[in-house]
C-alpha cells in the first residue's frame, strides 16, 4: 500500500492544495498528517483527499474541538497528540515530534517498525535500528523554502520524499 505522510501546513492553503492533488496523483490509499494544520480551514482542505486521512495534533494547533470537528465533517480521524496506526501488518507511530524525548523513546523501543514525525521542517528519512523513521518536511514551505510531502511504499519500506 502507498501511505502519504505530511506535515507543518500551517494554513499555507495554496500549497495544502498542492499536496492534496499530488498525493491524489500518487494514489495513495491512507495519508497520515503529522500536525500543524494551525486553523481548522486549512484542515478542511485535507476533504479533497480521495484516501483516508488520520492526523495528530502539533504544538501550534490551536482550536482542537474545531480541528477535530473539520476532520470528520470530512471522514477523517484527529487523534490527539498521537497515533498508532496498523497498515499491512507495520505498526506506524504517528506524531508531531516537539516532544524530543517521547519522539526518542517512540523511535528506540522497537516496537514500531516506521515512526512518522514532523516539527523540524526538515524532510528526513533515516533508520534507527530496525526502526524507519520518517519526516515528510513542511507543506507550508516556510523555513525551508522547500514544500514537500512523502510517499512511504508498506511492501518495501522505501520512502520517496516530493517536491512541490
Amino acid at each position: 500500500m502507498l501511505v502519504g505522510l505530511m506535515s507543518d501546513t500551517h494554513d499555507r492553503l495554496p500549497y495544502v492544495d498542492r499536496a492534496v492533488e499530488r498525493l491524489n496523483a500518487e494514489g495513495v490509499e491512507l495519508v497520515l498528517h503529522a500536525g500543524d494544520y494551525i486553523a481548522p480551514f486549512a484542515a478542511q482542505k485535507l476533504g479533497g483527499l480521495e484516501a483516508k486521512v488520520v492526523g495528530v495534533l502539533g504544538n501550534n494547533d490551536g482550536d482542537t474541538e474545531l480541528l477535530k470537528k473539520r476532520f470528520e465533517g470530512f471522514g477523517g480521524e484527529l487523534r490527539g497528540p498521537f497515533a498508532e496506526v496498523q497498515v499491512d501488518g507495520l505498526r506506524i507511530a504517528l506524531l508531531h515530534g516537539h516532544l524530543t524525548e517521547l519522539l526518542n523513546s517512540l523511535v528506540s523501543c522497537g516496537g514500531y517498525q516506521v515512526v512518522v514525525h514532523g516539527h523540524t521542517h526538515k524532510a528526513e528519512v533515516r533508520r534507527v535500528g530496525e526502526t524507519l523513521v520518517v519526516n515528510p518536511g513542511e507543506v507550508c514551505g516556510y523555513l525551508s523554502g522547500k514544500s514537500t510531502v512523502a510517499v512511504l511504499d508498506t511492501k518495501t519500506l522505501e520512502v520517496r520524499i516530493i517536491e512541490l
